[in-house]
């Protein structure tokens, strides 16, 4: 039996990328918290932000990406049982869409916590 091969690793990447590439092209705000990550990102850089800031940077990062694809994953689902659509189908779609929202305030309030004393620092 063989628990690893270069096949079945490839395909995984490739259904990764183009579930990747389907939320890119279809989700606006995903497209929009990638946009804010390429700025996050370039600020970093530009700052030189500690490591440990750094990883902070990025585990709030990765969150709020993979709670929109999660979000993106329930909204689908909900949308294909539209027909026979129950009551809380659309109170799952907002508590998903307020878990992103929170996600990503928290993201903003600990971007500014790490950047703000850098730029101070800076100008």
């Amino acid at each position: 039996m063989t628990f690893f091969t270069s096949g079945r690793f490839r395909r995984s990447f490739q259904y990764a990328f183009r579930g990747l590439a389907y939320v890119a092209r279809q989700e606006q705000s995903f497209r929009l918290h990638i946009i804010a990550t390429v700025l996050v990102i370039a600020l970093m850089l530009y700052l030189g932000v500690n490591l440990r800031e750094a990883v902070i940077l990025f585990m709030v990062i990765t969150s709020v990406l993979v709670l929109e694809l999660i979000n993106t994953i329930f909204e689908s689902l909900v949308d294909m049982l539209q027909p026979r659509i129950h009551h809380l189908a659309q109170v799952i779609k907002d508590i998903m869409a307020a878990a992103v929202f929170i996600a990503s305030v928290g993201a903003l309030i600990i971007g500014l916590l790490i950047f703000i004393p850098y730029l101070v620092e800076r100008f």
